[in-house]
């Protein structure tokens, strides 16, 4: 018998459920608090839930708990970077970072990606499975129970693309984001993708109040293709397109990723080319030193050639900021601890 997924219905949905089994719809309240809000990690914790109700729920639904294989910590910052286990013995990876406007974490939506974006490790062993609300949301319950400290920032940046997992990844904000649960602002969500078109603009509509992060990464469509497949479907033109849409629809600034790669794409000539691309947005540019892989051979920018970038970025009025590198010395690249576990 398939088990009901439990933790990846929304409040509506389990209250249905819950009527379904012959309770009162108030029962349906209490074990979505239980789950969302008190983060409980067995129905034996539901203290004011029947032992019969406990029991029917532990017979038809599973629990999602992710199971926690390795954390390490940053002697540099105390970011920490934890390792998930899922019940099929699938890895995802999880990032927690302290800044001084809160905790806030990156958490992945796929086991694996299959983007193949030439210098990201998440992709090197391709894409598994997408992600349920459930696990994506234990993420950041299971990091929550283990610092003790509340949460007020929530990045989907790790491993896999958020828009290529579309369904789960709404259900999962909405979730997310709901007053009876943890209650996280939209405002203090970001969302990264490489540039599916339809998927964008369908976000456009989905009246959430989230940041949009659009990985860039060139400021041409021909260096685009050589750093990421996914370029070659969609135009740089329709995707930039498609984040004015985003704009327009949600009035909410766009953000543009770009890693800064050293004598690829960390050029004045393309610093250039991308101030002009950007000129006259409403828009905020990150620029990421690359982390660099064993598996390739990029390399990260000198200091000086981003300080530079950034200035000529700003010429053009373009709000600019280096991304603060957290967690240097415990597996920078993202993937990469999943795929060192991998390979034992």
């Amino acid at each position: 018998m398939n088990k009901t997924d439990l933790k990846s219905l929304n409040r509506e949905e389990l209250e249905e459920f819950i009527i379904s089994l012959g309770e009162k719809p108030f029962r349906g309240r209490q074990v979505y608090a239980w789950l969302h809000r008190r983060l409980a990690s067995s129905f034996d914790e539901m203290t004011d839930i029947s032992r019969g109700l406990k029991d029917t729920l532990e017979n038809c639904c599973s629990l999602t708990l992710l199971r926690t294989e390795t954390v390490q910590e940053s002697k540099e910052d105390g970011t920490r970077k934890y390792l998930f286990a899922l019940e099929d013995g699938n890895m995802v990876e999880s990032v927690r970072m302290r800044y001084q406007h809160g905790i806030s974490v990156c958490i992945s939506s796929q086991a694996g990606c299959r983007m193949g974006c030439a210098f990201c490790a998440s992709t090197l062993g391709g894409l598994m499975r997408n992600l349920t609300p459930a696990e994506m949301l234990d993420q950041i319950y299971r990091i929550q129970a283990d610092t003790g400290e509340r949460i007020s920032h929530v990045v989907v940046m790790g491993t896999g693309e958020p828009l290529d997992n579309y369904e789960n990844l709404v259900t999962f904000l909405r979730m997310l984001t709901d007053e009876n649960g943890l209650h996280i602002s939209q405002r203090n969500v970001t969302v990264s993708t490489c540039g599916i078109v339809p998927g964008i603009r369908r976000l456009a509509e989905e009246k959430l109040q989230i940041t949009l992060a659009l990985s860039l990464h060139a400021s041409n469509q021909k260096k685009r293709e050589s750093l990421m497949p996914i370029a070659k479907k969609y135009e740089l033109s329709e995707v930039l397109e498609a984040c004015k849409y985003y704009f327009l629809r949600t009035k909410r600034r766009m953000t543009y990723e770009y890693a800064l790669i050293g004598g690829i794409n960390d050029s004045k000539d393309d610093a250039k080319e991308l101030g002009m691309l950007l000129k006259g947005q409403n828009c905020h540019v990150n620029l990421i030193p690359v982390n660099p892989i064993k598996e390739r051979e990029y390399v990260q920018s000198h200091r000086d050639v981003i300080r530079n970038f950034q200035n000529l970025l700003e010429k053009y009025g373009i709000n600019v900021t280096i991304r603060r590198e957290m967690g240097r010395d415990i597996d920078g690249a993202c993937g990469q601890l999943r795929k060192r576990y991998a390979e034992r």
